[in-house]
């Protein structure tokens, strides 16, 4: 299901990385959009490789058939709506050809974390949930977990005991707080462990929440240096 590597951009926090960050964005961004944070994440004593891919430019039926870059269609953003599965699996298999290439240069499974926000999210968790080798940690900022009722059956067991930080916005109007919540929930019932974070902002980053970010990719990835 592979259509060839996504472009990406890339930044190293320190030589010889042994640990990999790839971090999906949300609809009609590019991997230009988490940039910054990098450096406002300031984590020094652990040098990291930051992958942020651009995701292909498709129609989003949700913006009236509008061409932008997304990870999959997006008919409405609640429970009712039909969900884009064959979408979803096309970039979890696009995620899966990322994680393989950090591989390739050296860095173990073990010390990739997967992150998103609001699409790239939802990718990051079901991709992360999926993957059939031990994940460092997956992330998911304001986002929901697609598919949870085949969450389940589909879930790998290799990463059940793989950490998941969740932050979320209290003012959303994008993605419901009650959707990242109930996704949260569903998750503490398989038996996850989820650090769940919520935050005074609409659909958006707060500075807080980043020093959270930090903390907890300091300690997923503690002792992953070269």
């Amino acid at each position: 299901m592979t259509r060839g590597l996504l472009d990406a951009v890339e930044i190293e926090t320190g030589s010889r990385p042994g640990a990999s960050v790839i971090w999906l964005h949300g609809l009609g961004a590019d991997g230009n959009d988490f940039e910054p944070i990098v450096p406002q994440l300031d984590i020094e004593e652990i040098p990291i490789r930051f992958v942020f891919p651009h995701a292909p430019v498709r129609p989003v039926t949700l913006n009236a058939g509008f061409q932008m870059r997304a990870w999959y269609d997006i008919v409405g953003i609640d429970r009712s709506s039909p969900q884009d599965r064959e979408g979803i699996m096309q970039s979890q298999a696009d995620v899966a050809a990322l994680i393989r290439r950090e591989n390739q240069r050296g860095v173990e499974t073990s010390n990739i974390v997967l992150a998103g926000f609001s699409q790239g999210g939802a990718v990051a968790l079901y991709t992360g949930l999926r993957y059939p080798e031990k994940l460092a940690g997956i992330m998911g900022l304001s986002t929901y977990l697609p598919h949870t009722e085949d969450t389940a059956d589909e879930r790998v067991s290799v990463n059940h005991g793989t950490e998941i930080f969740m932050a979320h916005g209290v003012h959303d109007d994008v993605v419901a707080l009650s959707l990242g919540s109930d996704s949260k929930d569903v998750l503490l019932d398989l038996g996850y462990e989820v650090t769940w974070k919520t935050y005074p902002v609409a659909h958006n980053v707060a500075m807080e929440e980043v020093t959270d970010i930090r903390r907890w990719l300091e300690k997923v990835l503690a002792g992953k240096t070269d």
